[in-house]
């Protein structure tokens, strides 16, 4: 089918929404959140001059690429601001300045870093991650003792697989150690408590296994469950630098962030799954792998910190060794148990002193039972066999002595019988 390259309504409505949640961004930004579809970005290019002819848009200076920054006009943000539901941030208006002579004064170089934080926010979009409007930019985590997390980008996205998401950008210009403290704060954050929530339930919550903490929790309030164990997960997306200076990056984030991405072992010296419910998942990118991958973000370009492999968002967010695994190897425990436990009862089951045969369980039970038995050590056909041979004995002996006490009768008799003849 042949593509109309015509600026339409609802496109001009897209470029809008998305130029108030992030404020500045290029056609190809735009093109990648809004059309991926699109071979290229010249549809993007053609609705941002329709809308500058309109008055809605502008171009607030050109960028060492030579991609042009656009941005709204004060009629395009009142727009925007109509356009975008009303949970959405809306972002700052950026205005024209102007000269002594009443010149537009070109606008500052697009920070890189907001550039990445736009470009990050795109190719999320286009891979099927949310939509525009599940983003927001530079959204606050509040900690008790005043200091307030920023995140680079929110993702809340209820109807997709990774439902809600918190992205960090790093151009690899920061100290590793400012990452990690990202790590651990955001990781104390997931831990603040819900205003109003029972801390004794919760502190019982906490210890008796699995999720159920997490609805006494803050962070459950504010962001959609996430289907999966742990917090949100946090992504950190690096660009700029070498490739080599980003991978080493990652690994000295990996080793210094350990105790926060790497979950418990469960208990048991037969289970190997590892307890993810009190951590925080952290995944990592590059901006430059993302683009140079045919699929995108939605190609194996993640990687989960504690593992080696790159994987699709998804398959890194999942946890194949975590509850999954356990309730398969705690049945398998549960059923090595029993075997053992089988095992030992049967190495005390008791043996027939007369036959060798091993007592059944009803036997078993009878012994135990009456233990002052002394044909205990007899299994139940052989104690049968002995009572009918002691039954057998008595009926014999009966017989003998009853035939005895005839037989003496008898010769009573024919003794009396013969003292009376010769008295006659």
């Amino acid at each position: 089918m042949k593509q109309t390259w015509k600026p339409t309504h609802t496109r001009k409505k897209e470029v809008l929404k998305a130029l108030g949640i992030f404020q500045r961004a290029t056609a190809e930004h735009l093109w990648r959140m809004l059309r991926p579809s699109d071979s290229h970005d010249r549809i993007t290019r053609d609705t941002l001059n329709a809308l500058k002819s309109e008055g809605k848009v502008r171009v607030e200076t050109r960028l060492e690429s030579n991609h042009q920054l656009w941005v709204l006009t004060e009629r395009g943000h009142k727009e925007a601001k109509q356009l975008l539901p009303g949970h959405v941030r809306v972002s700052a208006l950026r205005k024209l300045e102007v000269d002594d002579d009443g010149e537009p004064v070109a606008g500052e170089g697009f920070d890189e870093h907001a550039a990445a934080v736009t470009m990050t926010a795109s190719v999320l979009t286009g891979a099927g991650f949310g939509t525009p409007l599940s983003w927001q930019t530079e959204i606050g985590h509040k900690l008790p003792y005043g200091y307030t997390q920023y995140a680079d980008l929110t993702m809340r996205a209820p109807d997709v697989d990774v439902p809600a998401m918190l992205l960090e950008v790093d151009r690899v210009n920061e100290p590793v150690d400012v990452l990690v403290d990202k790590v651990r704060r955001y990781t104390e954050w997931f831990e603040l408590l819900a205003p109003k929530a029972d801390k004794v339930k919760a502190q019982a919550a906490r210890y008796s296994g699995e999720a159920a903490v997490h609805g006494f929790r803050l962070w459950s309030r504010i962001y959609p469950a996430t289907g999966r164990e742990g917090y949100v997960p946090l992504a950190f997306v690096f660009t700029g630098k070498t490739k080599a200076q980003r991978a080493s990056r990652m690994r000295r984030l990996e080793q210094a962030a350990r105790p926060y991405f790497a979950g418990a072992k469960y208990a048991g010296g037969d289970i190997t799954a590892v307890d993810y419910h009190q951590a925080l998942p952290v995944v990592v990118t590059e901006l430059e792998r993302i683009t140079a991958d045919p699929d995108g973000a939605a190609g194996k370009v993640w990687r989960r910190l504690g593992r080696d492999e790159w994987q699709t968002l998804t398959d890194a967010l999942d946890n194949p060794d975590g509850d999954r695994l356990y309730v398969v190897q705690a049945e398998q425990a549960r059923k090595r148990h029993k075997e053992r436990e089988a095992a030992d009862r049967e190495a005390q089951r008791p043996v027939c002193r007369r036959c060798g045969a091993k007592f059944t369980d009803d036997r078993w039970q009878m012994v135990r039972q009456y233990r002052a038995e002394r044909l205990n050590e007899l299994c139940g056909p052989c104690l049968t066999a002995h009572h009918e041979q002691v039954q057998a004995e008595r009926a014999a002996q009966r017989q003998a002595e009853e035939a005895a006490a005839r037989e003496a009768a008898e010769a009573e008799a024919k003794k009396n019988r013969g003292l009376f003849g010769r008295r006659r």
